[in-house]
């Protein structure tokens, strides 16, 4: 590619107030706490400043989960390796479509990519969904035999769009178990990714250093080429 300018493709949801990420969970409240109107009796004149809050649960919108979501003693927010959420070698498994032929995403679909040291994107599509009701129900997932082969095989980290990396029907979690057990991150939630190759990116999801939390909202993104980023070339 020698120097060609690289692309940054964002694959984040917004977070806006009162979104509904997972059915059954709160919104975000999102606000003020300093309006630019009550800042002016603080500056000097011509000067403001606005300062926001928010409220919310952790699993809002686009977020990584830790060891420490599922397990006591696993490493948290702050604990977790950041060379096991930036820069990493990424792969796409594309398996659109394949909630109309099962929701279950096994260890043969994924036999034909190399995972080893990569950031696993699973792309199902089922991110067009996002906002509706739909896409609270009857998403695709991993199975556990899957997640078996992808922990074996030394994948650093596993994304996926839909509402959750396990079929919610089962309440022992196996892919969530599987994966942080492994000290293996999980990034649900994602968009976009039908705008990435098969391969040749770098994944980054990083959260802030939170000690005693095991999920936060990420700012997932790819970058495409090897060259420098110039000028507005983000896609969203």
């Amino acid at each position: 590619m020698g120097n060609k300018q690289r692309r940054i493709v964002d694959l984040s949801h917004p977070v806006r107030h009162g979104m509904i990420t997972y059915p059954g969970l709160p919104g975000p409240e999102i606000g003020e706490h300093l309006t630019r109107e009550a800042s002016r009796e603080i500056y000097a004149p011509g000067t403001e400043f606005a300062m926001g809050r928010i409220s919310m649960v952790s699993n809002t919108g686009t977020y990584v989960d830790s060891p420490f979501h599922r397990f006591d003693g696993g490493h948290d927010l702050a604990a977790l390796p950041l060379d096991r959420l930036i820069d990493l070698d990424g792969v796409v498994v594309r398996v659109e479509g394949i909630a109309d032929r099962g929701r279950a995403v096994d260890r043969e679909t994924l036999l034909p990519y190399d995972v080893t040291g990569r950031a696993v994107l699973i792309h199902t599509g089922w991110d067009r969904h996002w906002g509706t009701e739909r896409y609270g129900h009857g998403h695709p997932y991993l199975t556990a035999d899957a997640v078996a082969w992808l922990v074996d095989r030394g994948a650093v980290l596993v994304g996926m769009d839909t509402l959750n990396i396990d079929d919610t029907e089962d309440g022992t979690r196996p892919a969530h178990t599987g994966l942080l057990a492994a000290g293996i991150p999980v990034v649900e939630h994602l968009r976009g990714l039908e705008r990435l190759p098969p391969q040749g990116f770098r994944f980054h999801a990083a959260p802030p250093a939170v000690e005693g939390m095991g999920t936060f909202p990420v700012r997932a993104y790819a970058l495409l080429g090897d060259g420098p980023v110039d000028g507005p070339v983000a896609e969203a």
